[in-house]
């Protein structure tokens, strides 16, 4: 793990150097999960020497509107924003009085909100300034657990690490899993009580989502609903998004993810190296890849992309599944609209996906002094593109708040990112919604939401923790 981060800032130069040296080396050698606790053990011991108390997850208070707020007083970062509805009054106030906007007092520290599509564009697609590393969230992750991950590198590692593993979605092997997809969705589907409630969002949404993790990582499948955990706990620590991990929590759930995962891959090393065929799962690529062969033994690469990997294929999926439902039913005329033309599910795809925006923002680092909507921002600066802001900008989206099926520009959603970072799944995340709903619309009459679902504590995820729906079958 990343025991660097543990050791004195005090320390001289040169032993620093040389315990980062002893530090890699017994890295590359001793068993990744007993790295995990060991860095857990030394924090628990620093932090009873020093007093310090633990890191929890926050209270939850009532918000105040926007309109109560001085400028200088609104800070996007909480995590129960999104939670109590607020969000779209904030970042309108935002996109329309300071649409680069500075917040030096937030628990996640100082940082700039962009908000205005072309901004959030700009700086995308700029990361020669506006670098992704080290961290793509707003806060850090647990002191000893600041694993690298190539989402968070900039050219030319970002390139070399992303290029290893991009083949498992190329488009003839969407074209493969599109049947596997297919009779899966129909499975669970099948299953679905009629005329009773049930919570849409683990019976539907969590099982879909795991099934395919389970298959691009060639997981165990009956095991599949770690893939989820370990992914909410990835992206749910009070830390880095103001989740409801606590350290403890988080510490356990990673050194169990490295048990497993260390076990397969070597698992994978040894049956290729008795004459096995490889696989076409993202660990087997990564295998068989010049630039990440030996990941496993560079364990905070090792175990951030494959966290990397896992939470990209759970949040935009998992929460896209649950949002599209919430949206017919919020907008009737849709769904009906839907019906009488089901040649719209794919542009209604996007539209569920810039609606939702599954995830809210995405961190930069300012690699230089710049200017930015007539703002100056300092070198070392962290910058929050706030896609959720983005995709409901009315410089770029007539009507923004509304759902509209048939929106002529909803593919220009940012949920996705753009440049050298843009989503490499995002095709099949495309594809897996696309089916849900080619099989749905036939096999349901109707879809009801009962109530408000509820939404997940985080800055980071818009997601969902249950919706509780009736479904009733077509005749």
């Amino acid at each position: 793990m990343n025991t660097r981060t543990l050791l004195p800032t005090t320390l001289n130069p040169t032993l620093r150097r040389l315990a980062e040296q002893a530090i890699t080396k017994a890295q590359a050698t001793i068993p990744i999960p007993l790295q995990i606790k060991g860095a857990h053990l030394f924090l628990k011991a620093k932090q009873r020497a020093l007093k310090q108390a633990p890191v929890r997850p926050p209270v939850e208070t009532p918000l105040p509107p926007v309109e109560q707020l001085a400028l200088t007083e609104i800070d996007v970062s909480n995590p129960f924003l999104f939670r109590q509805g607020l969000w779209q009054s904030y970042f309108k106030r935002l996109r329309d009085e300071a649409p680069v906007h500075y917040q030096p007092n937030s628990p996640f520290g100082p940082y700039w909100s962009v908000t205005r599509y072309d901004d959030i564009l700009a700086v995308d697609k700029n990361h020669a300034v506006f670098s992704a590393e080290p961290f793509i969230v707003m806060g850090d992750p647990p002191e000893g657990l600041g694993v690298e991950m190539f989402i968070a590198m900039d050219p030319p590692r970002h390139d070399a690490q992303r290029k290893a593993v991009q083949d498992v979605v190329a488009p003839k092997n969407l074209q493969d899993m599109e049947a596997l997809i297919r009779s899966r969705v129909r499975d669970v589907l099948d299953s679905l009580p009629e005329d009773q409630p049930f919570d849409w969002v683990p019976t539907v949404s969590i099982e879909l989502t795991a099934r395919m993790l389970a298959t691009l990582l060639d997981f165990p499948y009956e095991q599949r609903h770690k893939l989820v955990y370990w992914s909410d706990l990835a992206a749910g620590s009070a830390e880095a998004t103001g989740g409801t991990a606590d350290t403890d929590e988080t510490f356990i759930g990673v050194a169990d993810m490295a048990s497993h995962f260390t076990r397969l891959w070597h698992d994978k090393a040894a049956r290729r190296a008795a004459g096995e065929k490889p696989g076409f799962d993202l660990i087997s690529l990564m295998q068989g890849n010049d630039d990440t062969k030996d990941l496993v033994k560079r364990p905070m690469e090792f175990l951030g992309n494959l966290a990397l990997l896992i939470v990209g294929g759970n949040d935009t999926t998992r929460n896209s599944m649950s949002a599209g439902v919430l949206a017919l039913n919020r907008y009737p005329e849709e769904m009906a609209k839907l019906r009488a033309d089901p040649g719209l599910i794919p542009n209604m795809v996007s539209e569920i996906i810039r609606w939702q925006t599954p995830l809210a923002y995405m961190r930069r680092m300012a690699t230089c002094d710049t200017m930015l909507g007539g703002q100056f921002i300092r070198k070392g600066d962290k910058v929050m593109m706030w896609y959720a802001s983005g995709n409901r900008d009315e410089r770029k989206f007539a009507n923004p708040d509304a759902f509209l099926i048939d929106r002529d520009n909803a593919r220009q959603h940012m949920s996705f990112g753009y440049g050298v970072h843009r989503c490499m799944g995002n095709r099949l995340a495309e594809l897996q919604l696309k089916i849900l709903w080619e099989e749905l619309l036939p096999r349901f009459s109707t879809i009801e939401v009962l109530g408000e679902p509820e939404r997940v504590q985080s800055n980071l995820v818009r997601g969902y923790a249950s919706m509780m729906v009736r479904v009733k079958r077509a005749k």
